[in-house]
């Protein structure tokens, strides 16, 4: 049963296809149907010890590590829970999202939504390319704590263009360690045929960002209509007025009858 499980669930890495060189995008599809999509940016900031100068202190240094293009990924779709595990630098980094779909009663009725509920980071401070002499080197992971992110209604996507920053807590001594996510594109639920997302629920960071740029737009609108209306108004007003005020006779003759 497992075999064939294996057998009829594929994954791509297709971030080769994205003009975005800092920008991946992965899929995971089951019996030949996408079952999660995700398409981000992502980068590390992840705290390390090194000695100071004179041997004897520490200081701390800081990695910053992208997710690499040729990223290994697993993936694992459930009606309410979804997973995606990407790996790179042979096995060096590792990193797990956990996706969870629920629901919860309003005053509109029973409404559902998934949310990002779990993310997991594996590093190793031995690995060379992002860590320079650390003290004590090997492998930490740095978890979330009752995470609750890009919450999205069921059956939409969730998109954010913006820079979002997650802080996870390290197994080495408690650092935080810092996930940024941007150009996020993701949807782990109820996608409605293959390779194609949803409709887009927006971060409350990207609404506000567009409506700061139309806002002035429609203010603009709103002051031009306001005195193309004030113009009309002062021109009808110019010609009543015209029109009620007594005609002063230009031909002197017919001044004779006053006095």
């Amino acid at each position: 049963a497992a075999a064939r499980l294996a057998a009829e669930q594929e994954v791509e890495n297709l971030s080769g296809l994205s003009p975005n060189p800092e920008k991946d995008i992965f899929v995971v599809r089951e019996n030949r149907t996408t079952c999660l999509m995700a398409e981000f940016a992502a980068k590390f900031i992840v705290p390390y010890d090194v000695w100071a100068s004179n041997y004897v202190d520490l200081i701390t240094e800081q990695a910053d590590i992208p997710l690499s293009r040729g990223a290994e990924m697993k993936g694992k779709c459930g009606t309410n829970e979804s997973e995606l595990e990407l790996s790179w630098l042979e096995q060096a980094y590792t990193l797990k999202l956990f996706f969870l779909k629920e629901g919860h009663n309003t005053s509109r009725g029973p409404e559902a939504f998934w949310r990002l509920s779990r993310i997991q980071f594996t590093y190793d401070t031995s690995e060379r390319t992002y860590f320079k002499d650390a003290v004590s080197p090997g492998k930490h992971t740095a978890s979330s704590h009752r995470l609750s992110a890009l919450v999205t209604p069921a059956g939409k996507s969730y998109e954010c263009q913006a820079q979002q920053t997650i802080s996870l807590i390290s197994s080495d001594h408690q650092k935080s360690v810092q996930l940024l996510l941007s150009e996020v594109r993701l949807q782990p639920f109820d996608i409605p045929a293959d390779f194609v997302f949803s409709e887009e629920h927006k971060c409350p960071v990207d609404q506000r960002e567009q409506l700061e740029e139309t806002l002035p737009l429609i203010l603009g609108l709103i002051l031009g209509l306001v005195i193309v209306i004030t113009l009309g108004i002062y021109h009808i007003h110019l010609k009543l007025t015209a029109t009620s005020q007594v005609q002063i006779p230009r031909d002197r003759s017919q001044y004779k009858h006053m006095g």
